[in-house]
Order: C-alpha cells, then structure tokens, then sequence
C-alpha cells in the first residue's frame, strides 16, 4: 500500500500512541471543566427588615384609576359627581388620573386646580395617567408633586425617566401592562402593576402572567386594581352620549382596591400600596380577601401579605380568610399560586369572616413566594349592576406573602 507523504506522519503519531508511547492527552473542549462561578447566585440572605405588626392598622378601600372631565374622552364624569358617588358607596380614598397628555402635562392647573377636587371626608392622592407612545402608567402621591418633569421626558431612556421618578418621590405603577396602551417601559422603575383593570376580570390575564413573571424574577411588585372608569350617569336623558351606558357596567369601584394602612391619611395609603399590603375585591360590597402566615405554627399569625421573611428550612401554616359579605353556606375555591404556578386549591364555606389554612415549608436559598385569588358568587353591586356579569365569579385576590426576597434587588 502506497501512503500519501502528507497524511503519514499523522498515521505514524496514531500508531505510537496506541503503543502507549504518547501518554499526552488533550481533553475534549466540551467535557473541559468549568470554573465559572454565578455571582449572581442564589446565596442565603443576612437579617431581613423586621415586619411591622399585622395588628396596628385599618383597612381602607378606594379605586385608583378614574377619568374625569380634564380627560378629554370623559363624559357626565365631573369631579364632583366621582367624589359624591365614591362616598355613597363607602370608599374611604380615590385617585383621580386623569390623562396628562390632554394638558400637555400641566395637571397642577387642570384636575388638582379644579374647585371641585376636595372633600372632608374622602382621602383624595394626587394623580394623573402617565400617557405616552409607548404605553400608560399612573402616578400614585400623597402631595402635589411636579407632574410636568415626567411628562417631559416620557420619550427620554427608562435609566433617565427613572431618575425623575425618583427625585419626585411619587409611586409609578404600569397600567393594564397587556394590550393596545400596554407599559412598554422597565418595570425596574415602579412599584406597582395594574393587574385588575376594569370590571372585566378575563382581559387580565397577559396582565396576571407578566406580574407573576416579575415576581419569579425577585422584583416585589404591588398587584393593583383600577375601573379605569372614564363615564358617568348622565343628569338628564339628553347630555347622554354613545358611551353612558359604561356608568352601569364600570365605574368608581370595579374593581376596589383594598390597602392595611397604619393611619387614615393619603400618605398612609400610598405607604401601604408601595409596601404591598393590599388586595382586591370586585366591587366595594365584595368579601376582601387577606392572607396570612404563622412562621413559627404557634396558633397566631405572624406576617400578612406584601411581607418578606427569612425561610428556615420548617413548614409554615398560610391563612386565607374572607372579610365582609359572604353568601352563607355558598361555596368559595380559593386558587394558591406558588411561584407562579398553580400549588392547590381549596374550599371556603361563607359564613362569618369564614377561613381556610394551609401548610409548606419554602425553600431555604432562593426565593418563594405565595398568593391567592378567590371565585366564587358574585356580590351584587347595585349601583353598577351590570358590572357583575362582567367580572364573573371572580371575588378577589391577594398580594403575596414572600421569603427570602432582596430588599435591596
């Protein structure tokens, strides 16, 4: 047999090594060993904030996204007629957000500075819908603050709309983050996400989904509600307008927002929407729904939702208990989701202030969290009667209760 002098020399190497004369082995690129090391890395975290008492506060409801005449596309909406009806329905706080890009970002001198935004008794934020090309988003503050600063740079980079927001000292949320006016900004920059908008509980789900996405990404996101009511009653028949009909379908209270706020005040309120102590209810007569958790199983719960303990490594018993109307003897399934996936679901019987319980051990490094949403009748609503068909067998739902979150992620 005739060799190709070119290929020799490497058969010859071949043969030498099977004689075991060449013991120099190249290891494979694919089986190399890495030494690579994640800094980012699930470690255990060192001492959490302590979390505040569960008991030294009051429940307060409100909506916190409404429209009124300064929106342009409102209709019978002043803001005396919000005010009034938020009170005959016993809300305790509104925000009245209406659409910066309306006014050209001058709030301070259109809603805020109409002689109608007062009241004695109902806890007014201040507010407006943060409207741009690339999505909505509502600014929640217990002051006044400079609105027009963001509208001016709602085109500018998030790293510098985030610096705004930030020397304002207000509370951003993303409004109804899936669909036409989804928030197409970094979610890094605020502290809440509409995840009920309107009365219509099935459109949310994109907006559930991209919460819980968050949440299993370690950013602790308050899950809010908001009608996004834009029109109301009409006085007479002829200042009636193609959308009327919206007033008794959706409006102030589909869904309500419910916050555990330490003191009756508007600073109060946002505090407890940032802190995530909040959940909500269909209608302002539906059940709330709060959920608990006994760290140490001793019988008396030691932390609420919106809370963030330390695991360690031993079961934790979870509380679930329906607060205000309920059907008695009605039949209501509360769905646990655990990291974004469905963990159990369990059954409730209505009755007074009715509970439910139970039992898992979170994971010890990493992240876990918990929560809750709750179907079962409809509560009527009698001044938005139309409102029940539309949110269905929804009741409500809760923040989650976390372990092992960054509070500095």
């Amino acid at each position: 047999m005739i060799f190709h002098k070119r290929t020799f020399p490497r058969i010859h190497v071949l043969c030498i090594g099977l004689l075991g004369i060449l013991t120099t082995v190249i290891p494979h690129p694919a089986r190399a060993q890495s030494t690579h090391v994640s800094p980012w890395a699930p470690t255990e975290l060192g001492p959490l904030p302590p979390i505040a008492p569960i008991t030294n506060g009051v429940w307060l409801k409100g909506d916190l996204h409404v429209h009124s005449r300064h929106s342009k596309e409102s209709s019978n909406n002043p803001i005396a007629k919000i005010i009034s009806f938020s009170l005959s329905v016993g809300m305790d706080y509104v925000c009245i957000t209406d659409h910066d890009n309306h006014v050209e970002g001058d709030v301070a001198h259109n809603t805020w500075a109409d002689p109608e935004f007062k009241s004695d008794s109902l806890l007014l934020l201040y507010g407006a819908e943060w409207t741009t090309t690339r999505g909505h988003g509502n600014v929640f503050s217990a002051r006044p603050y400079d609105h027009q600063r963001l509208y001016d740079v709602r085109d500018q980079r998030d790293i510098v709309i985030g610096a705004i927001v930030k020397e304002l000292g207000i509370h951003l949320s993303a409004n109804h983050p899936s669909g036409k006016d989804h928030f197409g900004y970094s979610y890094d920059m605020v502290r809440s996400i509409e995840v009920w908008n309107s009365a219509i509980w099935s459109r949310n789900a994109n907006a559930i989904m991209i919460w819980d996405d968050m949440l299993s990404s370690g950013r602790k996101l308050t899950g809010r509600g908001g009608s996004d009511a834009h029109h109301g009653t009409p006085e007479t028949p002829d200042k009636a307008t193609k959308n009327s009909y919206q007033a008794k379908a959706n409006y102030v209270g589909t869904p309500t927002t419910w916050v555990f706020a330490t003191a009756r005040t508007p600073q109060a309120v946002v505090d407890a929407l940032t802190n995530g102590r909040v959940s909500v209810s269909a209608n302002p007569f539906a059940p709330r729904v709060e959920f608990y958790a006994d760290l140490d199983r001793d019988g008396k719960m030691d932390m609420m939702m919106g809370d963030n303990a330390k695991a360690n490594g031993k079961p934790v018993t979870f509380r679930v208990q329906l607060s205000g109307n309920t059907v008695p003897g009605a039949t209501y399934t509360v769905k646990v989701v655990k990291n974004g996936d469905d963990f159990d679901s369990l059954k409730i019987t209505g009755g007074n202030t009715p509970f439910v319980e139970f039992t898992d051990t979170p994971a010890t490094l990493g992240r876990t969290y918990y929560r809750v949403t709750v179907e079962g009748p409809p509560t009527p609503y009698p001044q938005v009667p139309g409102s029940m068909a539309l949110s269905g067998n929804m009741v409500g739902l809760s923040n989650p209760i976390y372990f092992n979150f960054d509070p500095n992620f």
